[in-house]
């Protein structure tokens, strides 16, 4: 069973390295203007000359880093909460789209900030603007008190949206979002800022991604996804030339502008036969931004831009500053639509290796402890499944699917390819005494009830002789009153909702 642990220590540092010492490292000592010596260095003097290496920039296990000086003290990370999540609607009705509970025991936001500390990047922002509550509650539970100890300055802080005299207006965008807090964000004394999402679900090493970025010389450094051509219509995608910089952008090309932004991926690191199967690099939405770059484009020659991949960043490639490509070739979902958070949470219940593993000891999943017993499973068919923790499961089949923790599902349930998000706290014998009593539902799954390519959040209640089976193969539908959407012909039971015994859906 998939299980975290808020408690953390960063990963040692190897013993040996390969790389060479980034050139901009000597530059960094407190006090000292990095603004003035960027600036002096982009005008009439010459760049210092860089040794360009693919294996420098790919996000490979066997390469190593040294980042001179560390991480943890010349890094800070900024998570962006995104928007209303209308895509994900109805998971966003009542939470952030970082806070939607994610592979049994986890939620989205628990992904950026789990590769932050294992990357040793112990000061972290997180920025939110759409019913936060959840998202702040989560994050002070599972990494408040576990980050700062002594002569230790790192820590998890939520930023929220708010209104100023200087700015009456909410977060417009990315780029808004970090605009209206560099204030804020300048006050620390670090080289480079970490620009991430909370909505992407992958594993990273971002030692390597900023030590490309400074062994580079870069001002910007994009992080980049090799693509087929069937997948970039898709995506943004990014044009490099032979020393990875890239040099032009274009927003889900077709036809000939696809072709014209084919690129010889071997620049990057990929092996041939890979290259030729992946001519395309699209952008993930990370971003490593040298601190004075980052004030200089946002104040002065960006300052009305909203959004950092369609406006701030090609427009720093047009005023000749050096963004360059970073290759991350491995598993990366963006968690946008409900169709795309249903197969990446089916995707762990793969075998014989799932898309994405919670099991990786050197780079773990932190998430909030909760001190719950362990599952119970009771005369039950349970096959390639996930199962969190402290749930109840009786005399059930359960078949590629994921519960979610302190799931309760009675005797003869059928759960097939679903996602069940479990509940926020257990009933006591009681309650659910006086439910029956009256007439009421429990949360759970009730007896035969049967459930299929289904999403069920959190504290439904699912009464007995159930189906949520989508017998007319809807692919959209808007029920909220009763209690479900579909979307994608996936079916969708809202938080807290009531599905009478019997119902058919």
């Amino acid at each position: 069973m998939a299980m975290g642990t808020a408690s953390w220590a960063p990963i040692p540092a190897p013993a040996t390295a390969t790389a060479r010492v980034p050139t901009n490292a000597a530059a960094f000592s407190p006090g000292r203007d990095l603004g003035a010596a960027r600036r002096r260095r982009a005008g009439t003097a010459i760049r210092r000359p860089f040794v360009f290496t693919p294996r420098a920039v790919s996000d490979s296990k066997s390469s190593q880093t040294c980042l001179d000086p560390d991480a943890s003290t010349s890094v800070l990370g900024i998570i962006l909460g995104g928007g209303a999540g209308t895509r994900l609607y109805p998971l966003t009705k009542k939470r952030a789209k970082p806070a939607v509970p994610l592979g049994a025991n986890y939620r989205l936001i628990d992904i950026p900030v789990s590769n932050c500390l294992n990357s040793n990047v112990s000061k972290i922002y997180v920025l939110t603007q759409f019913n936060s509550a959840s998202l702040n509650r989560h994050l002070s539970r599972a990494y408040g008190n576990n980050i700062s100890g002594y002569k230790n300055e790192g820590f998890v802080e939520v930023l929220a949206a708010q209104q100023s005299p200087e700015n009456p207006n909410w977060f417009q965008g990315t780029a808004d979002a970090v605009r209206q807090y560099l204030w804020l964000f300048e006050e620390h004394n670090v080289m480079e800022f970490l620009i991430l999402a909370g909505d992407h679900l992958y594993r990273m090493d971002y030692q390597k991604f900023i030590q490309a970025h400074r062994e580079t010389d870069a001002d910007i450094t994009v992080a980049a996804l090799p693509m087929d051509e069937e997948r970039a219509t898709a995506f943004g995608l990014m044009k490099i030339d032979d020393e990875g910089r890239i040099i032009e952008f274009a927003e889900k090309p077709k036809g000939e502008k696809l072709k014209s932004m084919m690129v010889d991926t071997t620049i990057l690191g990929l092996d041939t036969e890979r290259a030729k199967e992946m001519p395309y690099i699209a952008s993930m939405g990370i971003y490593v931004f040298s601190k004075d770059v980052m004030l200089q484009l946002l104040r002065e020659n960006f300052p009305a831009a909203n959004d950092f991949g369609s406006e701030v960043i090609p427009g720093a490639t047009e005023i000749g500053l050096r963004v360059q490509a970073y290759l991350y070739d491995g598993y990366w979902e963006d968690i946008g639509t409900i169709e795309a958070f249903y197969n990446a949470n089916l995707g762990i219940t793969k075998k014989p290796v799932p898309d994405f593993s919670f099991y990786d000891r050197s780079a773990p999943i932190y998430t909030q402890p909760r001190y719950l017993p362990p599952s119970k499973v009771l005369d039950a068919d349970v096959t390639d499944s996930v199962i969190g923790e402290g749930c109840v499961i009786r005399h059930c089949t359960i078949n590629h699917s994921v519960v979610g923790l302190r799931s309760c599902i009675s005797e003869g349930a059928v759960i097939e390819d679903s996602l069940l998000m479990g509940a926020d706290y257990y009933e006591t014998e009681n309650d659910k005494k006086a439910l029956s009593e009256t007439g009421g539902i429990p949360i759970g799954i009730g007896k035969n009830a049967h459930i299929r390519k289904a999403i069920i959040d959190k504290n439904a209640r699912i009464g007995e002789n159930v189906k949520i089976i989508n017998v007319d193969n809807v692919q959209e539908a808007s029920r909220e009153t009763d209690g479900y959407f579909i979307k994608s012909g996936i079916v969708t039971v809202i938080k807290d909702a009531l599905i009478p015994s019997g119902t058919v859906i």
